[in-house]
């Protein structure tokens, strides 16, 4: 249950540390006797009581043995477009997520937007996943098994839940998995001695599974740093400082993300894929920006609309 709640942490808003004598500062035996190693577990932290320093030291998967700092000079030295978009942002750190569950989430993310996605994710927990607490009221699950994924009868119940297609490529992808064995996946980490080339074509062997999505399991749970994930706004990014002679093609084709992701890989190095997750949140942002400054239209402007279409329409008749 420790583990559930800790790795679960980020959906509550709450966070988690393991309480260590060095993070307490305490003395070998405590008040009541016992020693720090014995009392040593996980606490749940209000946000507002979060202390960013016991944090850090908590294991948390920020991958803090890479120095950022160091890159940073790096890839701003190399191309002058990364100095500038850094200026515009700051520090980006990429997580070290679970990889069941990264890569689930990121098949939902087919010809997908972030709200619906984490709303998708949102429900297979809620549906499927095991309880873990409630808090202010709102009750707070885990992700839910591979076996729970694999249900034949699963599908039809996502698809009635909105999911789509994307429902058949999660029971079909979760059944292979079982079939291949618990281990399949852990052994595509890097740690565990698989190059990135291997790992991704492993994981498009997976249904759902295409360059993109196996390049975003690949960076942020495999291990995989020089995996450079080539969706609409990394290729839009590439055609007006890095590709310019790809900025006539219309859509990202697996040959097309081959040769974007090859050319970052070449200039940014060995850790490529931190670089593009940096120019990606500006990008973001950016579209954000633009999009939130529309005016948006009122349902009376909406209504007289129609009205001026309709009757120019029976003018017409």
């Amino acid at each position: 249950m420790t583990q559930i709640v800790n790795k679960y942490a980020k959906r509550i808003g709450l966070s988690i540390f393991k309480v260590t004598e060095s993070v307490l500062n305490m003395s070998s035996t405590t008040s009541t006797g016992k020693s720090s190693d014995e009392i040593s577990g996980y606490i749940l932290c209000e946000k507002d009581e979060l202390d960013l320093g016991i944090t850090l030291k908590g294991g948390q998967s920020f991958r803090l043995d890479v120095s950022l700092k160091e890159n940073l000079k790096s890839w701003a030295g190399t191309d002058s477009h990364f100095k500038t978009t850094y200026d515009k942002i700051g520090a980006v750190r990429i997580l070290n997520q679970d990889v069941v569950e990264n890569l689930f989430s990121f098949i939902c993310s087919s010809n997908n937007n972030i709200t619906r996605i984490s709303g998708m994710v949102d429900k297979l927990c809620r549906l499927f996943g095991e309880y873990i607490c409630t808090v202010e009221g709102q009750d707070y699950y885990d992700f839910p098994k591979i076996e729970k994924l694999s249900s034949s009868e699963l599908e039809n119940i996502l698809r009635k839940e909105g999911f789509g297609y994307r429902a058949g490529y999660i029971v079909k992808s979760a059944k292979k998995l079982l079939s291949l064995g618990e281990d399949w996946l852990l052994g595509l980490k890097k740690e565990n001695g698989a190059t990135y080339e291997h790992a991704r074509e492993s994981l498009m062997s997976l249904p759902g599974i295409g360059p993109k999505v196996a390049d975003c399991i690949c960076l942020m749970s495999l291990g995989h740093l020089e995996s450079i994930p080539v969706d609409t706004h990394i290729f839009q990014v590439a055609c007006s400082n890095y590709t310019p002679h790809l900025s006539k093609q219309k859509t990202v084709t697996p040959k097309i993300h081959q040769e974007v992701s090859s050319h970052l890989r070449e200039l940014w190095g060995p850790l490529a894929g931190w670089a593009q997750a940096i120019v990606f949140c500006v990008k973001i942002n950016s579209t954000s920006s633009k999009t939130s400054k529309k005016r948006p239209i009122s349902k009376a402007e909406k209504k007289k609309s129609v009205k001026t279409k309709v009757g120019r329409k029976n003018s017409s008749d």
